[in-house]
């Protein structure tokens, strides 16, 4: 399984090097499969959203399809994955995607999907693949009310991922306010600024940035 879990997406040159070397051959012969269904529930510009597909469209990949599975049939969205190399992820509220993942049946064809797919994750799309949301704690960091009564990620990594460090439209998400919520677990939380990702191969995790990051416990 190989995962490129970001905070902003595709932000810098390490983190597209990084998803070069993750798919193994050049963007203009992979297809892309962005997902923007976390989005559906935010309001007002969704200048981040056009953004992250202007850059896909000037890395020249061979195709980006958009991919929303709450507004699609399984016949109609599953045909369309499984036709792409790599799941963009996009991000928004991470409750409203993880509902759409789990209520699509996305979740379970996924360990299937990702044996011979990469998931590049932003924001919410990195959250979910946690195996709990809940610590985001979206009230405390993001001003977002998390409605959900099962928190549950889809349990592929066993820490917590927190994007959008030092992020001027997060003005909770600092290093401080994280020392206090790390303070109130045992396990361990990792703070992306927007220029860091995690790459994670088969469980081997690293690192990449051009920003700010801490691993918390």
């Amino acid at each position: 399984m190989k995962l490129l879990l970001t905070s902003g997406g595709l932000e810098n040159q390490t983190i597209i090097q990084a998803l070069l070397k993750l798919a193994g051959k050049p963007f203009d012969q992979l297809k892309v499969a962005f997902i923007p269904t976390a989005s559906n529930v935010e309001e007002g510009d969704k200048w981040w959203l056009i953004d992250d597909l202007k850059k896909l469209q000037e890395l020249r990949f061979l195709s980006v399809d958009i991919v929303d599975i709450s507004a699609l049939p399984k016949t109609i969205w599953q045909k369309r994955l499984e036709e792409a190399d790599i799941f963009f992820v996009e991000g928004g509220n991470t409750c409203h995607l993880i509902y759409w993942i789990k209520k699509s049946g996305l979740s379970d064809l996924l360990p299937e999907l990702l044996k011979t797919r990469i998931w590049v994750g932003v924001s919410a799309g990195s959250v979910v693949v946690t195996k709990d949301i809940s610590l985001s704690d979206s009230q405390r960091l993001y001003g977002e009310n998390d409605d959900m009564d099962n928190n549950a990620g889809l349990g592929y990594l066993d820490f917590h991922i927190r994007p959008h460090l030092n992020n001027n439209f997060f003005p909770k998400m600092t290093l401080e306010n994280m020392q206090k919520i790390a303070d109130e677990t045992k396990e361990s939380i990792y703070a992306l600024d927007d220029n860091s990702a995690l790459v994670v191969i088969n469980g081997k995790i690293s690192v990449i940035s051009e920003g700010i990051w801490k691993k918390f416990n």
